[in-house]
């Protein structure tokens, strides 16, 4: 993250060389500075002279404003590092509490929609990156930033390096998946996109945007005709819900999608409809009438 030096406040400065330290990532830097002027513009003084008053109205402010539950949490997480680790006065949070976020079920495609989908995407690159999303369960931001180097086609793996949590795993790499990359590989490297070594899919800053890939999803979802709410997550979670359908073990799952705790995983069980329709009902089990 840069910043001109002489913009920065000694008291910023501290802030960003603690975040540093802690070798936290450019984005939450940049979300955590945000937040504090943010903060430092509602208050309208320096924001080392605010109280736990000033703080319990800033909360207020947010909720009175819209704020989602999310980004509350967001808000109270960049000043609690603010005032605990900057400022080392953690005592001033003692009226901020984080918020409840409601746990929604993830919206799913059918295998169907899925293949529609993909083919309807606008050109072979991101058919390509759809496919990746979808068939090894990929986050967006991991998508993009995989390597030719990362493909690894004696033990069909995908390494992903840095995943969510700063943390490195491997993804399945299919029969079908791998054709696909190569045949978008041999149209890459005949126009010179490709380098040896390079990234998968190369753009101009220096990779397929997030932001590129989630406008095309868009596209491709009009395009297809369908009227589900498609993110480029909603790929990840139709991979998910789809193994779990075809009766792999959760645990499996799991470790497929790099989550941390089996609880994340499960919550597919609730969305997986193939599961559903093969429970039978008790009231058709009651006897006839």
């Amino acid at each position: 993250m840069t910043h001109a030096s002489q913009s920065i406040s000694p008291l910023r400065q501290r802030m960003i060389d603690d975040m540093r330290m802690r070798k936290f990532a450019p984005k939450t830097q940049a979300g955590y500075v945000r937040v504090v002027r943010q903060f430092t513009a509602f208050l309208g003084r320096a924001p080392d002279t605010a109280t736990i008053e000033d703080l319990r109205r800033y909360q207020l402010h947010l909720v009175g404003h819209g704020f989602s539950p999310t980004s509350l949490n967001a808000a109270i997480a960049g000043l609690k590092f603010f005032f605990g680790i900057t400022l080392e006065r953690p005592e001033l949070m003692a009226r901020m509490q984080p918020v409840r976020v409601p746990r929604r079920l993830p919206v799913v495609l059918s295998p169907e929609e899925v293949a529609r989908l993909i083919a309807a995407a606008g050109n072979l690159k991101h058919q390509t990156a759809l496919s990746v999303a979808y068939g090894a369960g990929l986050r967006v931001s991991e998508g993009v930033a995989l390597k030719v180097s990362d493909i690894d086609s004696q033990r069909m793996t995908l390494r992903i390096e840095q995943g969510k949590g700063r943390r490195d795993r491997y993804a399945m790499l299919s029969p079908v998946l791998l054709e696909r990359l190569r045949i978008w590989w041999r149209v890459a490297h005949s126009q010179g996109r490709m380098l040896e070594g390079g990234w998968l899919f190369p753009g101009l800053d220096p990779i397929l945007s997030t932001r590129q890939l989630t406008r095309a999803i868009h596209a491709a979802a009009e395009a297809a005709n369908i009227d589900k709410r498609v993110s480029m997550h909603t790929l990840r979670h139709s991979f998910a819900t789809h193994l779990l359908e075809q009766k792999e073990d959760i645990r499996v799952i799991q470790v497929l999608l790099g989550h941390r705790q089996l609880e994340t995983t499960t919550l597919y069980t609730q969305v997986a409809t193939d599961l559903l329709r093969k429970v039978i009902s008790p009231l058709d089990r009651l006897p006839a009438g």
